[in-house]
């Protein structure tokens, strides 16, 4: 079993100040293995931030993250799934989920996590899931109206199986829910996402 933190479009702090205290309350070091960030995560103490939850952190390129290194995507393995990483600028139109797919093939993984349009998003196709974490600061993105709702998902990931709980601030309130997904065979029919909602904290 592995505990893979996915967040990202964090904007902090141009367009925000911080997370919210309630998530900061629950990511805290020594639970979680690995992070996966869809980038703009703007500066140095962020990034700092991100590693005192776990030291193993792979952040992708986020437009807003123009003095970085981080790289444009990442592949990374847990055996037997390859989960692909991108900021999600790439996709055209935002959050598309035919470029998604596209890009999924041709990154040819298993999972693919993708950000930039600070909504949450969990989708099963072709055998592969696509997950987008939202902004975990709940950061203003001129997409749409409104304000976003401030989420990030942790993975449970259990060899083929990735068990997500995604944790949105509703209400002044975090909500969880939890979707599981299973890599078939190839010569079997896919199966749906499961979604349960879970508790309310």
């Amino acid at each position: 079993m592995v505990l893979v933190l996915v967040i990202g479009d964090l904007h902090i702090p141009h367009r925000i100040h911080d997370l919210p205290l309630k998530f900061k309350k629950l990511l805290v070091p020594g639970k979680i293995q690995q992070i996966l960030c869809t980038g703009n995560v703007c500066d140095k103490e962020t990034f700092d931030y991100l590693r005192t939850i776990s030291p193993d952190v792979h952040v992708v390129k986020g437009v807003y993250d123009e003095g970085s290194n981080f790289p444009m995507s990442a592949t990374i393995v847990h055996n037997p799934l390859k989960i692909g990483v991108i900021h999600g600028h790439q996709c055209i139109p935002t959050g598309d989920i035919d470029s998604l797919r596209s890009i999924a093939r041709q990154m040819d993984v298993d999972v693919l996590v993708s950000g930039h349009t600070h909504v949450f998003q969990a989708t099963e196709m072709d055998n592969r899931f696509f997950i987008n974490p939202g902004s975990a600061s709940g950061a203003w993105s001129g997409s749409f109206n409104g304000d976003p709702i401030p989420s990030f998902a942790l993975l449970d990931i259990q060899g083929p199986i990735v068990v997500t709980y995604v944790y949105q601030l509703i209400d002044g309130e975090v909500r969880v829910e939890k979707i599981e997904w299973r890599k078939e065979q190839e010569n079997l029919a896919p199966k749906s996402i499961v979604r349960v909602v879970e508790c309310s904290y």
